[in-house]
This record gives structure tokens, C-alpha cells and sequence, in this order.
């Protein structure tokens, strides 16, 4: 019932012309003469009448008041009209693609898009509310399809805001075959004689950020993509993208060949409701043709193809903290039918992947692997990398089917799929949207009684080499081949049978998973609290606001920073005030009343991009901005150093000590490559420059390497970018836990005896408790030493990267955020940073 008939079938009793009549049953002296005052005083129970029905009747009141909001809201909502575009596609069988479509401004472009306008009328006219509600269509392009033309148009609609969920499904209808749309509609409309022939329609509505009111469209860039080439945001790489700006780039293959985009850099806002860029599998931004979206600083595979031979590229940005953008490399790939992916893999081992793996697998796939071994074995797959549509979708979209079974999203590592006989069955198949990485598998054929020959059988049925049993590493991925071992003396053996490395004793973290390489690590009693001044006092003191310890160490990891004398272990305000957090510096908190422990922030976060870092072992560009290469000219790579400024950088003294052959010490046979990746080979943010004068610390000692620092001046200032950036430098208190992770970078060999890497590396190492290191290294570290060991196997600062589960030990100069590694018998030097991956 409408508000206005509502106000019309329910009379106001007080206006229905009925007289009023008392209750028979008041007592009638209230209506009499009194002959005192006290005769014209109520009666209690009267007046709590009248205050119950002066309630009813404002109550009433509000709820005459808000029904007539909502009567008026709804009606002023109803009346209110909404514009809502939509872009679509449409095949047309019956066409065939001239070159001529491809220029709007052509008589075939405007004489294909005259038909194809009428017969969206045509289509739009058999629902009701496409008729009634459309405003105008456009066609804006035309490609090639499979059997004809595929025209890309755009619809505009004015409806009432309440029928947007009726013109949503009746979008949704045009994708629906022939008969279901008859058993819609009821019938179907006769088609004219110069109708064309369509075999298909895609719609979806247009993405709302497109239509912000700021943005500045431009016109789109058509791009050939027969011949390699680049295409890059405005003004990269030398200035950010403009404000405000929308710009579409149309990539066309030649007939029979995909579209290949390959991101060189990629560099946005975090936030994709602000700056993004959207690829589609269409030459407009179909949402259902959307491959990816992406912002920030993606750290997946950066490579697509197109399904066909058209790609859409979108940039949007808005009017705050514009970025660098980004540079991407175009190309073509043949398309070859019943090749590309798929097939029978008939040896008794091998691998496979997912079309163009490690590139994003293209939309539309549809593979087939029959695996067939020896008739007396199974057959065993393992995928390696596994990424494959999303785990919300439940498989639906994009998935993997292994003998049935439908696998999806990103987490089956370690995981083994075995079968009952000698073949096995897997299908890959991608919708027409969102595409991912894909996946590499590799498969063997196995002997039931016997499934790993010559190595170790894990639990979860993964085989690993044997001499990676009991080495401390849960190389099974269930800790399986690390159960029930002798530990070597290199190892400590854990309560329940694990045996770890003895320099990973007592540094906080729990790795034999029983605690046992962290019993017995302090001097202090359980319930006492170890001050790093070396007394122990109660816990139960600890964030009490007051100093026991001393050192202020007991109330260091507190909510709230006590301002404290100072000593070696409370930091330094510029005020000359200290206080007793542990490493306030730029931890968000201003903690100094002056504010500058979080002053000069800035340094050890590359600007534009999250300091996230991914696994593996090769560094991305940009990944490790502070990082420099130091040349003896002539020589190539001989030191690692870190960006401190525009103008200086810090290195290690052992460096420019000067030996028979070559006067290191002499800055002019230094040369500095800043911004670089792979050695030898530069780029637009390769900076390079002399060395005007090195200046080493004048307390090293060659025989310890203590105090191994030096530092070295350019002769001239470079410009600070987001691939040349300066890295931190701590306070003198600042305190690196044991157990902290912390990443090596640089060029160095990535094998015993081998020769220089070319591009720059980085491993994963922990810092070590520096009492067990002391006592490891036979007291060659000092107190200005920091000591850090491999985490993943077989790493140390000067052999980067290669893991063969032995162990080398590295010591340390502490610097902050990042911490240069040397070692005694090598020029080679790399970078440490212990700021969280």
C-alpha cells in the first residue's frame, strides 16, 4: 500500500465528525460544581490516565512523522532517475574483418556500426526493460573473431533507481541461449532481412571508478603489436603520471597471434580504489574480460596473454601521491590449435605446466595430460607451483582436475597425488576473467613396494634425496625426515629427537619445537627478568615505571617510555634527554618529547613501494635501492657498499687496503654503479660516478677486522629515487635481537670456488646469540661485531646463495636497518638488512 492511500483509508478519528462521548463509567462528581478546592483536586489514578494517554499520543505523533519520511523518502527515491552504462561485445558470423575497422573515422567502420545499432535495438526490444530504459548506443571498435567480426559497443541507460536490479538480470539474459530467452520472453522477434548473424553477446556494467567526475579521458592509443615495442605511463621514467588522468591503450595481433604484455617496472599507489591499472581480453573494459587488476607494487608474474588477438590496457589515477607508473614490453605469440598445451606424456618421469608458465596463463584455456608409464608402476605427480584461480570460487572459474578431483587456489606445496594404476588423467582449464600464474608439476612412475627408490620417503609420500635426512632442515615439509636422528657435532639434539644447528641455541625462537635450544639461556632464575646490563631482577617489576634494572632494559618492551638518565642502553634524544624503549627509532611512536626519534624516517624504505620482500633468490630491480657495486676500473665487481646520501657511501674498510698488486686506497681507481641489477649491463636508472675520497676508519685492525668501515665520497651528488635510496643508520643503542631475520644481497659467488654473480642475489640469514657465537668462532668477534648464520641452507655473506647444507661463518658490522657482511679471505662484500622482510 502506497504511502498516499495509507494517509487515505486510515481517517483521523479527530476529524470524523463523531461527537465526542465520556465513559459511562468516570466518576461523575468531576463533572459537578465543587464547593471547595479540595473537590477540584484529582484523584491520583486519574492523573496517571492522563500521563499514560498524553504518551500514547505523542508516541503515535512520531510514528505518524516517520511513516511520513519514509512515504516521502521512497517516493522521491522512486522518482529519481540513475544513468548506468554498460560495454559489451558481440560476434557477428557473417562479416568479414577488413582492415578499414580498425579506423572509426572510415564510411565501412560507420557503415558496420550502423547495423550494428540496429540490431542492439533488436536484442534490447525483445526485453522490456532494455526497451523501455535505454538512452543511446555506441559501437567503439571492431576485431577479429573466430568466425567473422567482433564488434565492442557501449549502452547507456536512465532508469529509476529501483529498477537497477531488474536491468542488471535483464543484461544478464542477453548471454543466455536462444531457447532460454524464448521461454523469457515468450516468443522471439522476427528477424529483418538485413539483420546480422550474431553467435554471441558479453555485457557487463561499467566499472564506477571509470566515471568519477575529476577524470580527464583521453582519446585510446592503438598499438600493432607485430613488431616489439614498449609502452609506458606518461612521463616514465623521469616523472610521475599525471593527476586525474584515464588513458586506454588498444594492443592488436596479427590474425592467428595473441597479445604478449610483459611489465618492465610497474610502480603505483597502494590503494587500487585511487591509482590501478586494468588489463582485458577485449579491445573495451568488459568487466567479465578482465584478466588482472593491479597497484601498488605487485610482486606476482607481471606477464599476460590474450585469449585472441586484441588486449586492453587501462591506466586510472586520482589527484593525490602520484607514482613513477610503469613500462611494459609488447610482442605477439603464434597461436598453434591442439599444441599449446596438453598431450600424452608417455616416459616413466617428467614434468609439465600450464600454458606459457611462469607468464599468466591466457583466458580461455582447455588442457588435456594423459600421463601413461609402465604398466607395473603408478604413477606419482607433484606440483611444484601451484597457483590457479582462487580458493573462494570453489573451483569453478579457474582449477586443475587430477583424476576427478578439482584443485584450485595457491597452497599444494608438498603435496603428492598418487594413482591406482598406470595412468592418470589431468584437465587445466581457465574461464574467460581473472587469470594467475598457473602451475609446473613434475611426475614419475613408481613401484608400489618400493616408492623411492635410493631416497628418503617423507610421510606425505614426498621423496627427497637421502642425504638431506636428520640434516635440521624439514625438507618433507612435515618434519618427517627429521624425526628419530643421531644428531653430528655440529648439531644439538632436541628433546624430541630433532637435531638443529648449535648457533640457532638461544636466540628466542623455538626451532627444535620442544624449546630446547632455548633452556637454561640466561644467568637469571625462571621467574627473573635479565637486564642487558647483566643483573636480574623480578618480572614481576617489568613495566612498572621504574627503572630496576638500571638500564631501563625492564621497561624497554612497555606501551609507555620512561625518560631516563642516559647510558649505553637508553637512546639519545636530540634534546639530550634519553628514554628506555628498545629502538624507538621510526617505529611510529613518538616517544622523545622533541619528537626525533622519528625524525629523518625516510631512509631504509624505498620510496613508492612496500618494503614486502618475496622468496627466492635472484633480486628484482628496485628491491634493494641502498645497494651499490664498487668497480676497480678495468676489473669489474670488487666491493659491495650502501647509499648513505646523495653524495657518500659507507663500504668496508678491508676494501681500500692496499695489497702488492693494487693500491685500493686510491679513490681514482674506484668507480661506483648505483641502481644496478645485473652487472654490465645499465639502465635509465643506473647511476654511475667516481670516487672523489675515501676516508677508512682509523681503528680497523686487518688481523680482527674490527672497526671494518670506510666510507666514500662520489664525485658528484646523485638524485635519491626508488632505485637509489639510503639506507639507515641505528642509533648507538640500538639492539638487534637474537633471531632476527635479516637478508644478504650481492654479487657474489654462488658456489664455492665459482665465479661472481651477475645479477644481484640475496639469501636469508639469522643473527646469532653473540655468547654461542663467541664461543663457535673462538672469540674472534668483538663487541662491535654482530654475528649471523644461514636460514635456509648453506648461505653466508661471501659464497651467496647456494645451498649445501654446510655452514660458514660470517661476522658483522652493525648498521641499523642494514648490516655490511665481510669475510677474512675475500674482497667480496655484500649488504645485510635486518629490517623485516
Amino acid at each position: 500500500m502506497s504511502g498516499t492511500n495509507w494517509s487515505r483509508d486510515v481517517p483521523d478519528p479527530l476529524n470524523s465528525g463523531q461527537r465526542f462521548i465520556p465513559s459511562q463509567d468516570l466518576d461523575q462528581d468531576e463533572f459537578l460544581q465543587a464547593s471547595s478546592h479540595k473537590n477540584l483536586e484529582k484523584k491520583p489514578g486519574c492523573r496517571k490516565r492522563l500521563w499514560i494517554g498524553l504518551g500514547l499520543l505523542l508516541s503515535a505523533g512520531a510514528m505518524s512523522l516517520l511513516t511520513g519520511l519514509l512515504v516521502w523518502h521512497f517516493h522521491l527515491r522512486r522518482n529519481v532517475k540513475v544513468t548506468r552504462l554498460y560495454i559489451g561485445s558481440m560476434g557477428i558470423s557473417d562479416q568479414k574483418f577488413l582492415k578499414a575497422y580498425e579506423d572509426p573515422h572510415s564510411p565501412e567502420f560507420q557503415s558496420l556500426a550502423g547495423q550494428v545499432g540496429q540490431q542492439l535495438k533488436l536484442i534490447y526490444s525483445a526485453n522490456s526493460v532494455l526497451s523501455k530504459y535505454l538512452k543511446s548506443s555506441s559501437v567503439q571498435a571492431f576485431s577479429e573473431g573466430d568466425s567473422g567480426v567482433v564488434a565492442y559497443y557501449q549502452s547507456e541507460f536512465e532508469l529509476p533507481a529501483p529498477q537497477q536490479n531488474s536491468l542488471n538480470e535483464a543484461i544478464r539474459s542477453l548471454e543466455e541461449p536462444a531457447e532460454t530467452q524464448m521461454g523469457r520472453h515468450g516468443r522471439l522477434l522476427l528477424r529483418p532481412t538485413d539483420a546480422l548473424n550474431v553467435n554471441g553477446v558479453t555485457s557487463g556494467a561499467l566499472d564506477s571508478r571509470l566515471s568519477r567526475t575529476s577524470v580527464s579521458e583521453k582519446e585510446p592509443i592503438n598499438v600493432h603489436v607485430r613488431e616489439q615495442g614498449q609502452i609506458s605511463s606518461p612521463g616514465f621514467p623521469h616523472t610521475s603520471y599525471p593527476p586525474n588522468f584515464y588513458q586506454k591503450w588498444r594492443l592488436r595481433a596479427d590474425p592467428g597471434h595473441r597479445v604478449r604484455l610483459d611489465f618492465h617496472t610497474l610502480i603505483l599507489e597502494e590503494d587500487c580504489q585511487r591509482d590501478f591499472i586494468k588489463i582485458y581480453d577485449s579491445l573495451v573494459p568488459i568487466e567479465p574480460r578482465a584478466l588482472t587488476e593491479q597497484c601498488g607494487y605487485p610482486r606476482g608474474s607481471l606477464s599476460f596473454l590474450s585469449s585472441g588477438n586484441v588486449m586492453l590496457l587501462t591506466l586510472l589515477t586520482d589527484d593525490e601521491k602520484n607514482f613513477p607508473g610503469f613500462r611494459a614490453a609488447y610482442s605477439q605469440v603464434p597461436v598453434q590449435p591442439g599444441e599449446e598445451c596438453g598431450g600424452r606424456l608417455t616416459e616413466d618421469e617428467g614434468s609439465f605446466s600450464s600454458p606459457f608458465f611462469p607468464s599468466n596463463y591466457p583466458p580461455q584455456s582447455r588442457c588435456q595430460w594423459i600421463i601413461q608409464v609402465s604398466e607395473e608402476k603408478f604413477v606419482k605427480v607433484q606440483f611444484k607451483r601451484f597457483s590457479v584461480g582462487n580458493d573462494s570460487q570453489k573451483c569453478v572459474g579457474d582449477y586443475v582436475e587430477v583424476d576427478s578431483k578439482r584443485l584450485c587456489g595457491g597452497d599444494l606445496k608438498d603435496t603428492v597425488f598418487t594413482s591406482q594404476s598406470s595412468k592418470m588423467s589431468i584437465w587445466f582449464v581457465s574461464d574467460s576473467s581473472i587469470v594467475h600464474q598457473g602451475f609446473t608439476a613434475v611426475y614419475e612412475g613408481f613401484v608400489p613396494s618400493n616408492p623411492c627408490p635410493g631416497r628418503f620417503r617423507c610421510r606425505n609420500n614426498i621423496c627427497i634425496n637421502a642425504s638431506l635426512h636428520c640434516d635440521g632442515w624439514n625438507d618433507c615439509g612435515d618434519d618427517s625426515d627429521e624425526d628419530n636422528c643421531r644428531c653430528e657435532a655440529s648439531q644439538m639434539q632436541c628433546r624430541n629427537g630433532h637435531c638443529k644447528p648449535w648457533f640457532w641455541q638461544c636466540d628466542g625462537v623455538d626451532d627444535c619445537g620442544d624449546n630446547t635450544d632455548e633452556d637454561k639461556c640466561g644467568t637469571c632464575a625462571a621467574a627473573e627478568f635479565s637486564c642487558r646490563n647483566g643483573r636480574c631482577v623480578s618480572e614481576q617489576l617489568t613495566c612498572d615505571g621504574h627503572d630496576d634494572c638500571g638500564d631501563g632494559s625492564d621497561e624497554s618492551k612497555c606501551p609507555k617510555s620512561l625518560l631516563l638518565s642516559c647510558s649505553k642502553f637508553t637512546f639519545r634524544c636530540s634534546d639530550g634527554r634519553c628514554v628506555s624503549k628498545q629502538n624507538p627509532e621510526c617505529d611510529g611512536e613518538p616517544d622523545c618529547r622533541d619528537g626525533s626519534d622519528e625524525s629523518n624516517c625516510r631512509c631504509g624504505t624505498p620510496p613508492f613501494r612496500s618494503s614486502r620482500i618475496v622468496g627466492g633468490q635472484v633480486s628484482r630491480e628496485g628491491e634493494w635501492p641502498w645497494q651499490v657495486s664498487l668497480h676497480i676500473k678495468g676489473q669489474g665487481h670488487t666491493c659491495g657498499a650502501s647509499v648513505l646520501n646523495e653524495r657518500w657511501l659507507l663500504t668496508a674498510a678491508h676494501c681500500v687496503q692496499d695489497d702488492k698488486n693494487v693500491r685500493y686506497s686510491q679513490a681514482h681507481l674506484w668507480e661506483a654503479f648505483l641502481g644496478l641489477l645485473i652487472q654490465g649491463l645499465t639502465n635509465e636508472w643506473t647511476e654511475t660516478r667516481n670516487i672523489a675520497r675515501i676516508i677508512a676508519h682509523p681503528n680497523y685492525d686487518p688481523g680482527t677486522f674490527d672497526n671494518d668501515l670506510a666510507l666514500m665520497e662520489l664525485d658528484s651528488a646523485v638524485t635519491l629515487n626508488q632505485n637509489i635510496w639510503p639506507i639507515c643508520l641505528p642509533s648507538p643503542s640500538y639492539d638487534v635481537p637474537a633471531g632476527q631475520e635479516a637478508w644478504i644481497t650481492g654479487w657474489g659467488s654462488t658456489a664455492e670456488g665459482g665465479d661472481l654473480a651477475k645479477i644481484l642475489q640475496k639469501a636469508q640469514v639469522r643473527v646469532i646469540n653473540s655468547t654461542v657465537c663467541k664461543v663457535l668462532l673462538q672469540d674472534q668477534v668483538t663487541d662491535r661485531m654482530l654475528c649471523a648464520g644461514v636460514l635456509q641452507g648453506g648461505v653466508d655473506a661471501c659464497q651467496t646463495l647456494q645451498g649445501f647444507h654446510t655452514w660458514v661463518w660470517s661476522w658483522c658490522r652493525v648498521r641499523g636497518s642494514a648490516i655490511n657482511m665481510v669475510h677474512h679471505d675475500s674482497k667480496v662484500q655484500n649488504v645485510v638488512h635486518t629490517s623485516p622482510a
